[in-house]
């Protein structure tokens, strides 16, 4: 091992640059301090932006983007003291990561729901990511046109699409920036000012026994890379491989110490791995997200292993038919596990056989199998059989072992420079060719999803993912069809049938959809949200006593959901039963403080008992919580507007509310202009007060809004007979 570095040295150190790449590659010249590394680490980070910057268009995903950002209303306040409070403690998605947390956080502060900003950031860091590979390897081996090649690979691979064009995977990029951070600060603390000059003689580092200021930064960075995703607590044992190649630590001649010592020397870094496993087996089994043993057995999880890892393999190594989510097999045939797992144990005696000549092989491969660990199945986590974005950090040992075996391979052969550069310029043009193929999957929802039902099979999650997506379009009858197909595939996954039931009630199917619900809750009697959606289903048909039971089910089975609590309290103030109702509002408030709707529907419920004075405090409450909510500030606007007791009236704050409403929904809500009007003509502003509600009328009418259209139609009247319009709240819905 050493005698093979050596070597590779002394030439470095007595021959000049080479003036094309195809020699540097082959190993005769590594003179990293002529061959000018700053310009390649800036070539490299300007053409993995320049490949990734299409992704500045796309827009956030229907999977998972909206428990992170679009729909996390923690987040979208930006960065403020209850959200920091909140990402420090909370197991949202199933995970405790409260970096990734705080930086949606900073993107919301600084860009707001601007998706394309979001998406650069994610590639900014993988950009930095690169670089910091580069500078890495570059640390480690001296080898400067090998560690180009191997963040070359890292930067345009295919598989890593899905971690960087995904809004939701910013914790994969951001874990991996800080594990690089703490692999270099782990370098530098082991090697000093060593090895920075090409054919300098060397000794490798020694245990430390005395940390250094560098080893604890190595730490602090590796819990900032938990903190953003958990995967990495793979990292201590990294650190071992890069003791034995290329640090040479396990080999110290005369040296007492071995893996024993240098095992010891990392016991922080493996005690904050073990305690974020715990963290995030707890949060992930509270989560429902850890599944049993009983629905997926131990036989299946170890015979389906190898085979996850073979995929991976031939994933890499021809990135053709990626999709966002690979079903896990109805079956997994024993034969293929055992060739598969044969295969893989093949490679790793070969590894081993040859970790003195090329110790390298043995590193890779061994970091690529070690770093899947984690998320290769054994403890499954949802129904996935593998993920892409599983590849980010592993596939580095991959590219580390195939690029030192062609560089050493070349030394041998000596293959013409022309062909070799020609190799390195066609995989690395192919791989750029097929991420830019794969990014325009992930430019939308539709192009993500219909990708994936194409190139896998079965592939539940998909056909449900596109059902929304075709949903959300109003293509309701392609939408049925893919939830249908979902069903069929998976008749145990009861939100499906709450989707099937909910199209078939927009269609005007009532019975249907009341069917399809009471088959959901044969199959899953103690499912909260099933009898939240029956309840509501009933409610809409006007049968409110059974709503009321179902509702009354659904907190019973979740007692600490504040929305099952806020819908059963809505249901209770329709039936007039308000003292009930508050109850639940106020038990809404306590499991969530941050949400807007337990005060909003705290004052409407108040309104209908004629207690408006103390009905505007809430309203103003649910506004503080969510100031941009354009429910509220309509609502709230109209009761200012037009409430009949005039004390309650406020033209000006009427006025303000109304306004700010209309510049958020771009002067095309009817609701907002209608409150406009309202707010003029209090003020005796007719004329607009005119304008405002002739333009509500004519959204009212062209959206098919009948009833809408009758009630603008009333009011313009008024306007017209510069009369402000007045109303009671104690019949409002």
């Amino acid at each position: 091992m050493s005698r093979l570095r050596g070597r590779s040295r002394n030439r470095e150190s007595q021959e000049s640059c080479p003036e094309d790449p195809g020699a540097a590659f082959q190993g005769r010249h590594f003179g990293a301090a002529k061959a000018r590394p700053r310009l390649i680490a800036l070539l490299l980070a300007l053409v993995t932006l320049l490949v990734y910057l299409p992704v500045a268009d796309h827009g956030f995903s229907i999977f998972d983007d909206p428990d992170y950002v679009t729909e996390n209303h923690i987040v979208q306040k930006g960065l403020t003291w209850a959200g920091l409070q909140w990402a420090l403690t909370t197991w949202h998605a199933s995970n405790w990561h409260p970096l990734t947390w705080l930086s949606h956080m900073l993107d919301c502060e600084l860009f707001g729901l601007n998706a394309g900003a979001h998406h650069l950031v994610n590639v900014l860091l993988h950009v930095a990511n690169t670089v910091l590979l580069f500078g890495l390897l570059l640390r480690l081996t001296n080898a400067l046109w090998p560690g180009a090649v191997i963040a070359a690979l890292f930067a345009w691979c295919p598989l890593h699409v899905e971690s960087v064009a995904w809004i939701s995977e910013r914790k994969d990029v951001l874990s991996t920036f800080f594990a690089l951070l703490s692999l270099l600060a782990y370098v530098k603390a082991v090697t000093g000012d060593r090895w920075q000059v090409a054919g300098t003689n060397f000794s490798p580092p020694p245990v430390t026994r005395h940390p250094s200021r560098f080893h604890w930064l190595a730490l602090f960075f590796f819990a900032l890379s938990l903190m953003a995703k958990p995967m990495l607590v793979t990292l201590p044992f990294v650190m071992l491989l890069l003791d034995y190649w290329p640090l040479g630590r396990f080999n110290i001649e005369g040296s007492r110490f071995r893996v024993q010592a240098l095992l010891l020397e990392k016991w922080p870094f493996l005690a904050l791995a073990a305690a974020s496993c715990v963290i995030t087996f707890l949060a992930q089994q509270r989560g429902g997200m850890v599944v049993s043993l009983e629905r997926i057995p131990l036989l299946y999880r170890l015979e389906n292993v190898p085979l996850a890892y073979a995929r991976y393999l031939l994933k890499a190594l021809w990135p053709v038919h990626l999709a966002i989510f690979y079903p896990l097999p109805k079956t997994v045939s024993p034969l293929a596990a055992f060739g598969a797992a044969a295969v893989l144990a093949s490679i790793t005696a070969a590894g081993w056989r040859g970790r003195k000549r090329c110790p390298y092989g043995l590193v890779g491969w061994l970091w690529f199998l070690g770093t899947l660990v984690p998320v290769i199945g054994l403890v499954q986590v949802g129904f996935a059989a593998m993920s892409d974005r599983y590849t980010y950090f592993p596939l580095i040992g991959m590219f580390i072992a195939l690029t030192f075996a062609i560089r050493d391979g070349a030394d041998r052969l000596q293959p013409s420079p022309l062909v070799l550069t020609a190799a390195a310029v066609l995989i690395l043009g192919g791989y750029v060719a097929l991420t830019e193929n794969q990014l325009r999957h992930w430019r939308d929802d539709e192009s993500l999803f219909s990708h994936a039902v194409r190139v896998t099979r079965d592939n539940e999650p998909a056909h449900l993912c596109l059902g929304q997506v075709y949903e959300m379009q109003g293509r309701n009858a392609d939408a049925l069809s893919e939830y249908q197909i979902g069903l069929k595939l998976n008749p145990y996954r009861v939100k499906t049938y709450s989707n099937v039931a909910h199209l078939l009630a927009v269609t005007g199917q009532t019975n249907a959809a009341l069917a399809e619900l009471q088959l959901a809750l044969r199959l899953f009697p103690e499912d909260a949200p099933t009898h939240d959606s029956l309840a509501n289903l009933l409610a809409d048909s006007g049968q409110a006593n059974q709503a009321l039971a179902e509702f009354r089910e659904a907190v019973r089975i979740n007692p600490n959901d504040a929305a099952l609590q806020n819908n059963l309290g809505a249901m209770l103030a329709q039936l007039g039963r308000f003292d009930e109702a508050m109850e639940h509002y106020a038990a809404a408030a306590r499991l969530d403080p941050a949400d807007w709707r337990a005060p909003y529907l705290t004052g409407k419920a108040l309104l209908k008992q004629g207690r408006d004075r103390e009905a505007i405090p809430c309203f103003r409450q649910a506004l503080q919580i969510d100031p941009d909510n354009l429910q509220v500030l309509v609502y709230l606007a109209q009761v200012l507007a037009s409430d009949e007791n005039p004390e309650i009236r406020d033209g000006h704050q009427a006025f303000e509310l109304a306004s700010r409403a209309n510049d958020l929904a771009g002067g095309t809500g009817a609701a907002m202009l209608d409150a406009l009007g309202m707010a003029c003509a209090e003020l005796g502003h007719f004329d607009d007060a005119q304008r405002a509600a002739q333009e509500a009328l004519r959204l009212t009418q062209a959206g098919g809004m009948t009833n809408d259209a009758a009630e603008v139609q009333q009011r313009l009247q008024l306007y017209e007979d510069r009369q402000p319009f007045r109303q009671s709240f104690t019949n409002a819905p």
